[in-house]
């Protein structure tokens, strides 16, 4: 009859005090994991509180270089922008998306010139531009057009390139988007601008406050069932990612992140390229409310969330609270 291990295995020794349980963590979080996600606006020496996102606003060109210092002094390396297009500039075919002076490409000459050190990723998709909300050109029943609207998005990428962008990173979810816009992006010379696809992005109902963000709540005709991800798929997932990564994407997302952590763990453990998540505005509010409700500790629950990405396997975090993150982490 074989012995029982304990007490010669007591588990909790390894959990007795703080330098052992630092010594033996598994996964160690750092500002470097952080991408920082911005809103931009028109104006000039704005900032414009999102309602929805309670801690985050919209910001106007000239004050975008202040918060890329603070991202470098914080250790967070890349921040992502997102443009509140203004409803004037918003048409059926989005074609401000391709416009070299557009609030998206002067944000990213604005932060190159001021801090070149910082990375900059920018949203390669049709929805800010559009005036029915979607990621595409439509026809006339409504439906988003996946090869007309892929060649928007090349130009779209390629003035952003041109801008300055470090990464360009589609999220419209069309096929074969990611072919067209590498293809383009080494036809320009621009072979060392990397693409990040959102390759597992799924129809979500956690996007709710990012759409106030950039301006098109209410501007959503029908849903977006049609082009993004099925909720109930895992193993698409997989399949989506191996499309993206065989057209040259260097890195690949996941989206929404904490409801899909098992999609994000299946990514990683298959393909063990960089895999990040995209921590998303529903999430991040439901973070806010919780504290606010006094249900949990928000330093707490920032971290924690923070940490159960990076367990799943996730190079790094797209996160609203990268900037809150990192100065929890700085003590």
């Amino acid at each position: 009859m074989s012995q029982p291990t304990f007490p010669a295995m007591r588990m909790r020794r390894a959990r007795s005090a703080p330098w052992i349980r630092a010594m033996l963590a598994e996964h160690i979080l750092s500002p470097a994991d952080l991408i920082w996600p911005l809103f931009i606006a028109e104006g000039r020496d704005g900032e414009e509180p999102i309602a929805t996102l309670p801690g985050v606003s919209r910001w106007t060109v000239d004050r975008l270089a202040d918060r890329a210092r603070e991202a470098r002094d914080l250790g967070i390396p890349c921040i992502a922008l997102f443009p509140n297009t203004p409803p004037h500039l918003r048409s059926e075919r989005g074609e401000e998306a391709q416009n070299p002076d557009n609030l998206m490409c002067r944000a990213i000459r604005a932060i190159k010139d001021a801090v070149p050190e910082v990375g900059v990723l920018t949203d390669v998709a049709l929805d800010p531009y559009t005036a029915h909300g979607h990621d595409g050109l439509t026809d006339a029943a409504g439906d988003v057009l996946n090869d007309e609207t892929t060649e928007q998005l090349v130009g779209q990428a390629l003035v952003q390139a041109e801008a300055g962008a470090d990464i360009v990173a589609p999220s419209d979810m069309m096929d074969g988007r990611v072919a067209a816009i590498r293809a383009a992006l080494e036809a320009g010379n621009h072979r060392n601008v990397a693409i990040m696809s959102y390759a597992a992005k799924y129809a979500s109902a956690f996007y709710g406050p990012f759409r106030d963000a950039v301006g098109s709540r209410g501007l959503l005709k029908g849903d977006k069932r049609g082009y993004q991800m099925d909720p109930a798929n895992g193993a698409e997932a997989i399949r989506e990612v191996a499309l993206d990564l065989a057209e040259g994407a260097d890195m690949v997302m996941v989206k929404p992140g904490l409801p899909y952590l098992d999609v994000l763990a299946r990514v990683k453990d298959h393909f063990n390229v960089p895999t990040f998540a995209y921590a998303v505005s529903g999430e991040y509010a439901m973070i806010e409310a919780a504290a606010a409700a006094g249900a949990g500790d928000r330093d707490a629950l920032i971290l924690e969330t923070l940490m159960s990405f990076k367990r799943a396997g996730a190079s790094g975090v797209l996160t609203y609270h990268a900037r809150d993150a990192a100065r929890l982490m700085a003590g």
